[in-house]
């Protein structure tokens, strides 16, 4: 078989470079904001949070009508955000919960909403069951404080369905740690 090279080989593979270079740029505009960038407290609304975020993947309302959402950043990100916003739907505060301080808020009786309420969602393709031991095991990636890529296991009672135990590790790659770069 033979090559063909030439001018319209060239040109055919400029439009395509130049049409994927636009694509590109036209879908990362549209994405929108991972952390809440640009979003300030007491000032940002509801409506603002939504703009910016984009749909939660759970929300809560409490008691006072103060209103928290969750945007779980997995199984790629290392991030799960809780966005707060008191009853006038102004935003109060966006956090990381996944760190050591809210793990430890995570004990042992809690049911799932609770886990929920404090975690966000686990990563779905990583939750799993082991029906002779009576366990469902839910699954966050998250940074530690050495900046490796490590994953929090929050394991049920898969009868009762409150928790039994919690457990962290840090992942391999190969024979090393990742590096999550935090």
């Amino acid at each position: 078989m033979r090559e063909v090279r030439g001018p319209r080989v060239k040109q055919r593979r400029s439009r395509s470079i130049v049409g994927n270079a636009a694509l590109c740029a036209i879908t990362l505009c549209g994405c929108v904001s991972y952390g809440g960038a640009g979003l300030k407290p007491g000032q940002s609304t509801l409506q603002d949070v939504l703009a910016t975020m984009g749909k939660p993947a759970a929300q809560w309302t409490a008691p006072d009508h103060s209103t928290q959402l969750s945007y779980p950043r997995g199984p790629s990100g290392y991030h799960s955000f809780m966005v707060e916003l008191d009853a006038a739907g102004r935003l109060q505060r966006i956090r990381n919960v996944l760190d050591q301080a809210d793990f430890d808020r995570v004990s042992r009786g809690m049911t799932e909403a609770d886990v929920l309420r404090i975690l966000g969602p686990p990563v779905p393709a990583w939750t799993t069951t082991f029906a002779a031991r009576r366990e469902l095991v839910w699954e966050w990636r998250y940074c530690n404080e050495s900046s490796e890529a490590s994953r929090f296991d929050v394991v049920f009672d898969a009868d009762r369905r409150d928790v039994r135990t919690t457990m962290s590790f840090v992942e391999a790659c190969g024979y090393a740690t990742c590096d999550c770069g935090r």
